[in-house]
C-alpha cells in the first residue's frame, strides 16, 4: 500500500474513540488536525509523547489545531490511559491496524533480536482541506511537540 504523500489528501478513516462515538477525520475539515500514531498506552515513551501533547493542546487550540492520538490498544485501556494523565484529546482505537496501514505506520520493528509488526512512532499535521502538510516518521520523543508547534506556527 502507497504512504500518503506531502500536498495530497490524507486518507479519511473512521474509528472508535473515546469521546464515546467514532471519529472521522473529514469531521475535522476547517481545522488543522495533528494526528499521532503511538505503539502502546502507559508505557514510558507513549506516556511522555502523550503528556507532552496534552501540555500543548492550548497553544494547539489557540492555531485551530485539534490533537488525536491512535493507537492499536482497546478503548478500556484508552480510557484509563486518558484518566491517569489527564489526557485532553480523543484516543482512537485502531486493533486491525487498518488505519496504522493507511498511513503507513505499521512496520516491521526489532527489540531485542525479536521481530515484529508494530506502529512506528509518527506524527501527521493535515491542514483545514484535508492535505496532508507535513509528517514526521520514526521519530525521538524530546522535542517533537515542540518540533510540531513550529510547523504549526509556520503553516
Amino acid at each position: 500500500m502507497t504512504q500518503p504523500r506531502i500536498g495530497q489528501p490524507a486518507p479519511d478513516f473512521e474509528l472508535p474513540a473515546t469521546n464515546g462515538g467514532t471519529v472521522r477525520l473529514s469531521d475535522y475539515r476547517g481545522r488543522k488536525v495533528v494526528l499521532y500514531f503511538y505503539p502502546k498506552d502507559m508505557t514510558a515513551a507513549c506516556t511522555q509523547e502523550s503528556c507532552d501533547f496534552r501540555d500543548a493542546t492550548p497553544d494547539f487550540g489557540r492555531l485551530n489545531a485539534t490533537v488525536l492520538g491512535i493507537s492499536t490498544d482497546e478503548l478500556k485501556r484508552h480510557y484509563k490511559f486518558i484518566e491517569k494523565y489527564e489526557l485532553p484529546f480523543p484516543l482512537l482505537s485502531d486493533p486491525e491496524h487498518r488505519v496504522c496501514e493507511l498511513y503507513g505506520v505499521w512496520q516491521e520493528k526489532q527489540l531485542y533480536g525479536r521481530t515484529y509488526m508494530g506502529i512506528v512512532r509518527s506524527t501527521f499535521l493535515i491542514d483545514e482541506n484535508g492535505i496532508l502538510a507535513q509528517e514526521w516518521r520514526n521519530i525521538r520523543v524530546k522535542g517533537h511537540v515542540d518540533n510540531v508547534f513550529a510547523a504549526l506556527r509556520t503553516d
